[in-house]
């Protein structure tokens, strides 16, 4: 960031008089960085709870930065003060590009270092013995969270450790010693999962014991993947209310989504194009057949559409499908296979790259399928659907999504709807941005992609 304004600062002192132009353009390069980091600061962008957590933290980055920037602009204009514009130009993309590097590299070396179990937040979670096995099964899915639970208090006073994927947690007391083992044990977070049925004030004394350890409270509900945008606290004298925005399917921010895809879509069908004669010529050398393999799916509202792929299996692959069922791998109505007898030796190599998706961008351009979005289900999956599984076609399915960059063919069905149920209701183009980012990677660095 002060590089940026540095930058721009030595820009503007090219042919103009050095010792009047280097005082005026040093002004506004230091009201221009203190501005900046004071924004920073005020929308909280260094809060340890949203350092490392990805879009959250980006988000805020690129919020203080423009409102940074915009009050500068108002502030200029109307004190009719000179020399911003050059900042506006250069400093604001360049010094938000640096900032955005940075906290990825720092992320990255938060994340590495978690994995080795440094940078850990020792906690302890409270409550009923399955909402503590619930809240500690989903703090200990991923190191990247941040989160060590050393031990467990419960409601039911059972000494007996609490189990989860195959490792034991200890119970250490019952729920109302929870305080006082944190001090002992010299918890950074204690975990609320849930709380006496009888005791409507167990957080706030809670909250009155903790005070003067270095321990943070942190209440869990129970809005199973209801993502932080979509939550506000509306506070009320004595009633707290968690205010939980209804999910919309229409409007303004879908009309965004969609441009984003035209111009994505556009501007990556120019070397996709330049890529397909070449791709073309080495998939009817691996096997006869045709390039493109179209196959009917389902997408929004249940709208079939025919989905165009490379071809990367042998050109009568439906036709052996029906031998192959009975070593299905997959769970659910999915089938998958690891070492499938069909695929051919380049169609591996495209899937395993995910080049085979390629075409769909001429879906998206269509309108049958978004950039980011749920996994496009077959017609015989959504035979299948009851209950909440059929808000998946809410929205229109996606080349990539959250189910892409977290194991792909090696999730479970039970998980793969979780996570398009999750995007379907707390979608943003924030958090599209980061989905396409970390395909990207995921396409470098394939995992469970067969």
């Amino acid at each position: 960031m002060a590089g940026a304004t540095g930058f721009t600062q030595l820009l503007l002192l090219r042919g103009s008089p050095a010792g009047l132009a280097f005082d005026r353009t040093a002004r506004v390069a230091v009201l221009v960085a203190g501005a900046w980091l004071v924004l920073l600061w005020l929308i909280r962008s260094r809060e340890p709870e949203i350092l490392g957590s990805g879009a959250t933290e980006y988000t805020r980055v690129v919020h203080a930065s423009g409102l940074a920037f915009g009050i500068l602009s108002i502030a200029f204009l109307v004190l009719q003060l000179p020399g911003l514009r050059m900042q506006i130009v250069f400093a604001f993309p360049l010094g938000l590009l640096m900032l955005m590097v940075v906290r990825w590299l720092w992320r990255k070396r938060l994340i590495r270092e978690r994995a080795q179990g440094e940078c850990l937040s020792r906690a302890i979670v409270a409550g009923t013995r399955e909402d503590v096995h619930y809240v500690i099964e989903r703090l200990v899915r991923d190191s990247h969270h941040g989160y060590l639970v050393i031990g467990a208090t419960t409601t039911d006073g059972l000494d007996s450790p609490i189990s989860v994927d195959g490792r034991s947690y200890p119970v250490v007391g019952t729920i109302d010693q929870t305080a006082a083992y944190g001090r002992i044990a010299g918890a950074d977070t204690i975990v609320v999962a849930s709380t006496p049925r009888d005791d409507r004030d167990f957080v706030r004394r809670l909250g009155w014991e903790l005070e003067g350890s270095a321990a943070e409270l942190v209440l869990c509900n129970r809005l199973t993947d209801v993502a932080g945008p979509r939550l506000s606290l509306r506070p009320l004298d004595g009633l707290p209310l968690v205010q939980v925005k209804i999910p919309e399917f229409e409007g303004g921010m879908h009309a965004v989504k969609r441009a984003t895809d035209i111009g994505l879509a556009l501007f990556a069908l120019v070397p996709i194009l330049l890529l397909t004669p070449i791709l073309a010529v080495i998939i009817k050398r691996g096997s006869p057949g045709p390039v493109l393999f179209r196959q009917l799916r389902v997408g929004r509202d249940g709208r079939q559409f025919w989905m165009l792929k490379f071809r990367t299996m042998t050109a009568d692959a439906e036709g052996q499908r029906d031998a192959l069922l009975v070593g299905n791998e997959a769970s659910g109505p999915l089938f998958k296979l690891k070492q499938d007898p069909r695929v051919t030796r380049v169609g591996a190599v495209l899937r395993k790259y995910s080049l085979d998706e390629l075409p769909q961008f001429l879906n998206v351009l269509r309108g049958d399928m978004s950039i980011v979005g749920p996994r496009p289900p077959l017609p015989s999956e959504v035979t299948t659907y009851d209950g909440a599984v059929c808000r998946r076609l809410y929205i229109k399915p996606g080349i990539t999504g959250l189910w892409q960059i977290s194991g792909r063919s090696d999730l479970s069905w039970d998980d793969s709807v979780r996570l398009d149920l999750r995007y379907v209701e707390n979608w943003s183009i924030a958090t599209d941005l980061m989905i396409m980012w970390r395909t990207a990677k995921v396409m470098i660095a394939p995992k469970g992609a067969y």
